[in-house]
C-alpha cells in the first residue's frame, strides 16, 4: 500500500515518501490516517519506499562585503594607531557583550553569536576571531596601500555550529570572515576606512535539498548582509566613541607620568 508522510518540523527524523501516493502543488490527495504521529495519507496503488537524498554534492557558496570610510579626528597626543594596538580595548568596542565573549589569548578570542535563523533553522554560531595588528606593509590585506602605518587584521579561524539536530547539519560547512581596519592621512586630514567580507559555504542537508536555489540564496545573502551591517555600525558607532574616550584619557595619563 503507498503511503506519504507530510512531515512537520517534529518529524525530520520519519522523513520518507513512498511513491504511489496522488497529490497536486497545494493539496494532498487521499484519505487521512490517524495511526500515524505525523500526517499521513493513504493510496490503494502498490510501490516501493523513496527515500529522499540530497541530490546537491556541490556546495553553494555565498557572500556579502561592506566597506566604511568616515572622518577620523586624531590627537597628536593619542593617534589611532596608537590605539589599535591595545587590541582587547579595540575588540571590546566592537563586541561589548562580555557574558558571550572570552579572550583565548593575546590574539584570539571565541564569541557566542546570536542566533541566526535561516529558513525554518535557528542557529548558534560560535566563532574564534583573531586580531592582529601590521605595519610597513608587511602582509597587508589585499586593496590595504601599503603606505598606511598600521592596520587592524581581522579573521575568524575557527567556528561551530550549535542548536542544530544530526539530521539538519550540513555534510560540509564552512564560514570565512576577513576584514581590515586602518586610519587613512592625507596631509592634515584623517579618514577610517575598513573592509570586510562574510562568505558561508556548506552542503545541504537531505530535508533541505529541494528548497529551490533562489530561495536559498536570497535567504543565505539576506543573513550574511544583515551580519555585516552590524559590524560596520559597531565600528562606525561604538568604536569610534571608545577612541574619543581614548583620546580624552591619554593627556592625564601623560600628566601623571610626568608629576
Amino acid at each position: 500500500m503507498g503511503e506519504v508522510a507530510v512531515v512537520p518540523s517534529s518529524c525530520y527524523k520519519s522523513f520518507l515518501i513512498r511513491a504511489g501516493a496522488h497529490f497536486s502543488r497545494w493539496q494532498w490527495k487521499g484519505k487521512p490516517s490517524g495511526k500515524w504521529p505525523c500526517r499521513v495519507w493513504r493510496d490503494d496503488s502498490r510501490s516501493q519506499p523513496l527515500l529522499i537524498k540530497s541530490q546537491t554534492t556541490k556546495p553553494s557558496t555565498y557572500s556579502s562585503s561592506i566597506t566604511t570610510d568616515i572622518p577620523l579626528y586624531e590627537s597628536p597626543e593619542a593617534s589611532f594607531d596608537e590605539y589599535l594596538k591595545d587590541k582587547p580595548r579595540v575588540f571590546k568596542a566592537i563586541f561589548p557583550d562580555k557574558r558571550r565573549s572570552q579572550q583565548l589569548n593575546e590574539e584570539d578570542w571565541r564569541i557566542h553569536m546570536l542566533p541566526i535563523q535561516f529558513l525554518f533553522l535557528t542557529v548558534w554560531p560560535v566563532i574564534d576571531m583573531r586580531l592582529k595588528c601590521k605595519s610597513k606593509g608587511i602582509d597587508y590585506p589585499a586593496r590595504v596601500p601599503h603606505d598606511i602605518t598600521k592596520v587592524l587584521d581581522l579573521e575568524i579561524i575557527r567556528w561551530e555550529l550549535q542548536g542544530l539536530d544530526d539530521i539538519l547539519k550540513p555534510s560540509q560547512f564552512s564560514l570565512g570572515v576577513k576584514g581590515a581596519l586602518y586610519p587613512e592621512r592625507q596631509e592634515a586630514q584623517s579618514r577610517l576606512k575598513g573592509q570586510l567580507q562574510m562568505t558561508i559555504s556548506f552542503v545541504l542537508p537531505p530535508v533541505l535539498a529541494l528548497v529551490p536555489e533562489d530561495v536559498r540564496r536570497d535567504v543565505a545573502e539576506s543573513v550574511l548582509k544583515r551580519l555585516v551591517e552590524s559590524m560596520k555600525h559597531k565600528v562606525n558607532g561604538s568604536l569610534l566613541a571608545d577612541y574619543f574616550e581614548f583620546k580624552k584619557e591619554k593627556p592625564k595619563s601623560l600628566v601623571s607620568a610626568e608629576g
